[in-house]
């Protein structure tokens, strides 16, 4: 009896001494997660961002994303560069190279682009190749060592001061590239023959100089030309601007240049489709719910004269939706070359210590309903032609094509004119 009393109280103090044991663990847990070091918090921090916002929640399930997030805050993480290092290897099972930390300098540089006039750099925009997983070259910007270095659109960045661009990755290479004015940096690059160079480029300012003008003029007509280099927060305005003044100078059509502008503020491309579309679909949007939201241009337009939009593989993202919007609803033809074909929306959000986090939050679709990610835009009509060394010269075949179709646009306008006068004169 004693014997069996005695079993049973030495059971039930184990019992309890277990259930001791797991309570102050996970009393232990819990005061080690509220007790979070800065480092590991802004680890936190960027994976509750990209929880709420990721545009395929149902990615999460397929990586055991909250398991991700288990195993990265049980690493030693002391300072904010293992933050950063930590949240990279967190954000790679995404798949999504749109998504990625920015560390303080990249963040203000890519601030700076957006609202800013001038960037210090190489003036390349760079994207991930889907097939090699390589950084590719989206486009070159006009005036910047990058351009004068004859590096094309569609090259791929082999290696950056010897260090190779996969092993960097994209967010990386770009960092690697900026820097202060007057610095070089050594870049290998191929091209799409397969060529190897290296380029020792110095880095500069980089007037962005978002939106260039001038009226084209012959012996029966006069055509604007209007480029937009990237959709930064001034530009709509100066495009209102740039088309009130062709107008005071009476073009009749519009030649809207688009080449190597890789997108920027999807909003300011959107503005500027507002300013050439009446009452016409812009674009449709589709977030984490699946809602497709599609966005309708105002009445009004700034220029209703016929219009040509120059794109090439440089072509990219908000200006990708600007391109699609005036080629479905009729409103211009597009010539050139086919699209980066870049359709996937980010958010820009803040971390600690002045870094931050792009995190892709929405696809899009063109009003006719064409997906353009990883696929592109076709133009009406190929130009099968080398760029000109300056867009919008009076070398630039490209704008000169654009122009002859114009002009035929023009005169067969003319001719009904004269025809519809003529029945009413009988009449």
């Amino acid at each position: 009896m004693n014997s069996s009393f005695n079993k049973l109280l030495t059971f039930k103090i184990l019992i309890f001494v277990l259930m001791i044991s797991v309570f102050c663990t996970n009393l232990l847990f819990i005061e080690e997660v509220d007790a979070l070091s800065d480092s590991k918090q802004l680890v936190l921090d960027a994976w509750t961002l990209v929880n709420e916002g990721f545009y395929d929640p149902e990615k999460f399930d397929e990586i055991q994303w909250k398991r991700i997030r288990q195993k990265t805050l049980q690493k030693q993480i002391e300072t904010s560069e293992e933050a950063y290092s930590a949240i990279e290897d967190m954000l790679r099972p995404l798949e999504d190279p749109f998504t990625r930390v920015l560390r303080p300098k990249d963040y203000e540089l890519l601030k700076s682009s957006n609202f800013g006039s001038e960037i210090n750099g190489v003036g390349l925009q760079l994207g991930e190749d889907e097939d090699s997983n390589k950084i590719k070259v989206v486009s070159t910007l006009g005036g910047s060592p990058a351009e004068e270095a004859g590096i094309k659109s569609g090259s791929l960045i082999e290696k950056v001061d010897g260090i190779s661009s996969e092993e960097l990755g994209l967010a990386n290479t770009a960092s690697k590239l900026r820097g202060e004015s007057g610095t070089k940096v050594l870049v290998q690059i191929s091209s799409e023959s397969g060529e190897l160079k290296e380029v020792d480029l110095e880095r500069r300012s980089v007037d962005l100089r978002p939106v260039r003008t001038k009226r084209l003029r012959d012996d029966s007509h006069t055509i604007g030309y209007l480029r937009i280099t990237q959709f930064s927060e001034s530009v709509p305005k100066k495009v209102e601007e740039a088309l009130q003044e062709l107008k005071e100078k009476e073009v009749e059509g519009l030649i809207l240049d688009l080449r190597n502008n890789s997108g920027g503020l999807v909003s300011s491309g959107i503005a500027v489709a507002d300013s050439l579309l009446s009452e016409s679909p812009v674009v449709e949007t589709k977030d984490r719910n699946g809602i497709k939201d599609a966005i309708i241009s105002q009445k009004e337009m700034s220029f209703d004269g016929p219009m040509v939009t120059l794109v090439n593989k440089g072509t990219a993202s908000a200006s990708e939706i600007l391109a699609g919007s005036l080629q479905d609803n009729g409103r211009s033809i597009l010539m050139g070359e086919q699209t980066y074909g870049k359709g996937l929306i980010q958010s820009l959000k803040s971390l600690g210590e002045d870094s931050g986090i792009a995190i892709t939050v929405a696809s899009y679709i063109t009003p006719n309903g064409n997906n353009i990610q990883g696929q592109g835009m076709t133009p009406d009509k190929i130009l099968d032609l080398p760029d000109a060394s300056e867009y919008g010269s009076a070398e630039d075949k490209w704008v000169k094509n654009a122009e002859l179709f114009l002009e035929s646009v023009l005169e067969k306008e003319e001719v009904s004119n004269q025809t519809i006068e003529s029945s009413n004169e009988e009449i």
